[in-house]
């Protein structure tokens, strides 16, 4: 066995109490340390940390952040001589990170990597109920891009039946829904927009999803508003079960069937959540950036306290009293880049999509911000449904959005349709627009 191998705990799960946990995250850290000074990034970054203690919070503190910028700054072709640890010939496949913003990063994997990357997906099937015997339609995107494939392999392995359908661009969207009507999974797998654009789809065949075989909703890779969740949950006739997870580490947390939050995997991933902008810890409750580490399944890429770009909360204790107990929890609030400024008011994506996904009457949206001689201005371009009357929608669209808000929009009504084929080219729908340059 090549030396760069080590060896990894086992990983029952649930795992057998807090205190087991604790063990883990002591030995985790020291090793996630130990690897990561092997990269010549880190060079002379980590030797003052003392590896006896480093598992403490005051010496842990010590270990510097690492942002996505960083690693953008390295040259793509020495990429894997200045970050990785793993020698290229152990190399299993490369991941793509998700690339919302900025410049995508391609990450390689060695098989032990893939094998612990699996085990979080696995737990997520599990915290949602799905097992063998169940049939599992997956429209996350198939490329280079890792989740929908890991979703399927996972699933697979599971004894879990699987449609390997991907995203609108690989498989058409009238095809997915006929898929879904023919072959009757009980189990959608996908990002949370794309499950509302199906649902406007399968409208337009005349096919009810809330009546369909679908009876879990299993999305990930966006944060799920309240309203988005009672809008899906009411067009899919099915309970929606939120995941997390990110392409440094894996899926790291899922929800149980009390939807309380995510339950972290605290025997895998090391768990922080720090202010944006002193960089200390919050309390338990407050919104702050997630910082995670992986404490196994870094052979390959040594992610040491990487700062993912998450805006989240934690709680030790949600309404869970079952073996999922022992994890503390999160709640995806949104991304820090999810904002845009109007006219000096600030607006959260997620809130605004909140309220967009409560008008029942609208089936989808786009927001554009565009830069004018006097003012900005902010155009929502909206799709509806059947029998709407377009007038009475887009005068009270705008007294709302005036009122919550304190913006004045321009809405235009577009054909249905249209938005859902400038998305399914897209990994992360790009619903806010700021043209403003």
């Amino acid at each position: 066995m090549p030396d760069f191998i080590w060896d990894t705990p086992e990983l029952p799960f649930p795992a057998a109490s807090r205190d087991r946990i604790t063990e883990m995250q002591k030995e985790g850290r020291r090793l996630a340390v130990e690897r990561a000074r092997q990269s010549r990034f880190f060079s002379g970054k980590l030797y003052h940390i003392n590896l006896e203690y480093v598992h403490e919070p005051e010496e842990w503190a010590k270990v510097p952040l690492l942002t996505k910028d960083e690693l953008r700054n390295i040259a793509p072709e020495d990429f894997h001589d200045v970050f990785c640890i793993g020698p290229r010939p152990e190399i299993a496949e490369f991941w793509r990170s998700g690339g919302s913003t900025g410049k995508p990063l391609f990450y390689p994997r060695s098989h032990n990597d893939l094998r612990l990357a699996r085990e979080g997906f696995r737990r997520a099937w599990e915290a949602a109920g799905i097992n063998r015997g169940d049939l599992a339609h997956v429209s996350f995107p198939l490329g280079i891009h890792p989740v929908g494939q890991v979703y399927c392999r996972t699933a697979q392995q599971m004894g879990i039946g699987v449609n390997w359908c991907g995203a609108g661009n690989s498989t058409p969207s009238e095809v997915q829904v006929e898929l879904i009507r023919t072959l009757k999974p009980t189990v959608f797998c996908g990002m949370a927009s794309y499950g509302l654009q199906l649902a406007q789809v399968a409208e337009r065949m005349g096919f009810d999803l809330a009546n369909s075989s679908v009876k879990t909703f299993m999305t990930a890779a966006e944060p799920v508003s309240p309203g988005k969740r009672k809008r899906i949950e009411a067009l899919w006739g099915a309970e929606l079960y939120d995941q997390f997870g990110c392409t440094e580490g894996s899926f790291m947390a899922s929800e149980s069937d009390c939807h309380d939050g995510m339950h972290y995997w605290t025997d895998m991933f090391d768990l922080e959540v720090i202010d944006e902008h002193t960089g200390e810890p919050v309390l338990e409750g407050e919104n702050g950036i997630l910082v995670m580490t992986p404490y196994w399944n870094n052979e390959m890429t040594p992610f040491l306290r990487w700062e993912t770009g998450d805006y989240v909360s934690f709680i030790e204790h949600g309404k869970t009293d079952g073996p999922l107990s022992v994890y503390p929890m999160i709640r995806h609030a949104a991304r820090t880049s999810g904002f845009f400024k109007v006219r000096g008011v600030n607006i959260n994506h997620a809130d605004f999509e909140d309220f967009m996904n409560r008008k029942l009457d609208i089936s989808d949206f786009k927001v554009d911000i565009w830069e004018t001689d006097t003012l900005d201005s902010m155009t929502i371009s909206i799709e509806l449904g059947k029998n709407n009357n377009v007038e009475n929608t887009i005068n009270v669209l705008k007294q709302e959005v005036r009122k919550v808000f304190q913006v004045s929009p321009e809405v235009e009504v577009i054909v249905p349709g249209t938005l859902e084929k400038e998305f399914q080219t897209q990994l992360k729908q790009q619903r806010f627009i700021d043209n403003r340059g």
